[in-house]
């Protein structure tokens, strides 16, 4: 038996937290804790050993605390058991989940608890089955897609962004994994042969030699970060001092080696956010891909360039997600807490992603079903989804004028959240895709004042309406909401239907609020 004051290895750390918490928490996880001075390392000559105090007071939100604390804040309405907390962060990106980034979705699990046909003391009754079409008129990244496929149901996405059905398409598509692994290794071979000659190569690596000098000098691991956590050193101070003291450094460096940190435009989203040796790497990839013939094959590793290029962009590690400047330069990085670099070239993210996107799709094609999944490029408040689907592919429009749609799960645009165009800016200027950002239902731009929310009433009412004309006489319809303006009985009413039932969930991953999920049947 363990004392509460007592010393732990990683081992008997992770068999205590796992008890504790009543999930698994493997030796990896503790490692982490470690790493990111979350909890104080003793110990040397191999043996690492942690104190069990500093585990309880990492974990003291769990095991009720962290669901009281939830439910205090946002009502004791909430459904803990649809938050899926047991799930890790791997298990909610699932094979092809994580495909390519993407703002705004939900995770798997839940797609799946509404769709399949258990039922348990929340979900009390089972709303679709093995053969069924579902409908998502807000597809996004395709994640109602691929669950469906999993499940055995048909699945149509409809999607006003070119991109996002790119990525859904590619997601649930089949595939000659054997013509992708050659055009892949080709493309990588020809890119490493591009950059041999490049100055840019031997830079990095003296910079990173470098860097690792400075960074066990000034930012030891995990002493740093532990110092950090305990508030015994101002970061903001420290770091500042510090990045200067390494812009010497970087900045002979890049003389030394002629290196071009800006390109000599800057009218376009590649021109701004990448350097110059990115950029023409960038250019050179994506001409060898308009030249695969076969078509699956070159749209897949068109995402996996537009993945690759998304972490490549000019910008900190702590600001991928909304972007401020461009950086050029070594940077202290408040995320890993130690001095940063931008990158000079896309080939180990391109190598990286590569090899990550034939595992997924490999993994995937072993779990779908033979079933159709297809989603349409175009605006759900008008678009004509019987006539679509017929003119891409035949045999799914015969089986759904036959049965028509059963439902709809999906997670429509929350009001002046996310612009969904801009999100994925580099790819539709590397592809030349149409923007269609005045047609999005309320985006970021609009705002959310009161004529924003009239705006997007109007918007997902017109679109329920739309799909009303296509689903089969008795359907349920889920809707993914915050609905903090309460916005959404309005809706409701405008399209003829009624709010039977509410499933609300914290969501946990982002800053604690609540999502409903709202089936509504016909009047």
């Amino acid at each position: 038996m363990i004392e509460t004051n007592g010393l732990l290895t990683i081992k008997e750390a992770s068999e205590w937290a796992s008890n504790y918490i009543g999930k698994n928490v493997t030796p990896s996880n503790i490692t982490y804790l470690i790493q990111y001075g979350r909890i104080k390392k003793f110990g040397d000559n191999g043996l690492t050993q942690i104190e069990l105090k500093d585990l309880i007071n990492y974990y003291q939100s769990y095991n009720g605390s962290r669901e009281s604390n939830f439910k205090e804040r946002l009502g004791e309405d909430l459904n803990w058991a649809l938050s899926f907390d047991q799930y890790k962060e791997a298990e909610t990106t699932k094979h092809v989940h994580r495909l390519h980034p993407y703002k705004g979705k939900f995770i798997p699990q839940l797609v799946e608890y509404f769709l399949d046909n258990h039922t348990d003391k929340f979900k009390t009754e089972t709303y679709f089955k093995n053969g069924d079409i579902i409908l998502d008129p807000f597809s996004g990244s395709g994640t109602t897609m691929v669950q469906a496929c999993e499940l055995g149901m048909n699945a149509i996405g409809i999607d006003i962004s070119v991109f996002n059905t790119l990525i859904g398409n590619c997601k649930t598509g089949k595939y000659d994994f054997a013509d992708i692994k050659r055009e892949i290794e080709q493309i990588t071979k020809k890119l490493d042969d591009f950059i041999k000659n490049s100055n840019a190569v031997e830079f990095e690596e003296k910079l990173l030699q470098e860097l690792n000098l400075f960074n066990n000098q000034y930012f030891p691991v995990p002493d740093y970060k532990y110092r950090l956590a305990q508030g015994e050193i101002d970061e903001k101070k420290y770091g500042s001092e510090k990045e200067k003291m390494f812009l010497t450094i970087y900045e002979k460096l890049v003389n030394q080696y002629n290196i071009k940190l800006r390109q000599d435009k800057n009218g376009t989203f590649l021109d701004k956010w990448y350097s110059a040796h990115i950029r023409s790497e960038i250019d050179f990839v994506f001409d060898e891909i308009k030249q695969i013939k076969n078509i699956s094959t070159k749209k897949i590793v068109s995402v996996i360039l537009s993945r690759t290029i998304r972490s490549c962009r000019a910008t900190t590690h702590a600001d991928l997600a909304t972007l401020l400047e461009p950086i050029t330069t070594t940077y202290y990085c408040h995320k890993h807490g130690k001095m940063c670099k931008p990158l000079f070239s896309i080939l180990k993210w391109w190598k990286t992603y590569t090899k990550d996107t034939i595992a997924r799709l490999q993994y995937f094609d072993k779990l779908r079903t033979d079933t159709f999944q297809l989603c349409l490029t175009g605006d759900s408040r008008d678009i004509d989804i019987f006539k679509e689907i017929k003119k891409r592919n035949a045999d799914f429009g015969q089986l759904l004028e036959k049965q028509k749609i059963n439902g709809i799960f999906s997670s429509p645009p929350y009001v002046g959240l996310i612009d969904y165009h801009e999100q994925h800016a580099y790819a539709y200027d590397l592809f030349g895709f149409e923007r269609k950002d005045e047609l999005e239902i309320g985006p970021l731009y609009k705002g959310q004042k009161r004529d924003a929310q009239a705006s997007y009433i109007q918007g997902i009412s017109d679109v329920l309406n739309n799909c009303k004309k296509y689903l089969a006489d008795d359907y349920d319809v889920f809707l993914v909401a915050n609905d903090k303006y309460n916005m959404y009985p309005t809706i409701a009413e405008n399209a003829g239907m009624q709010i039977v039932n509410q499933f609300k969930r914290p969501v946990l991953n982002r800053t604690a609020y609540s999502e409903s999920y709202q089936p509504k049947l016909s009047a």
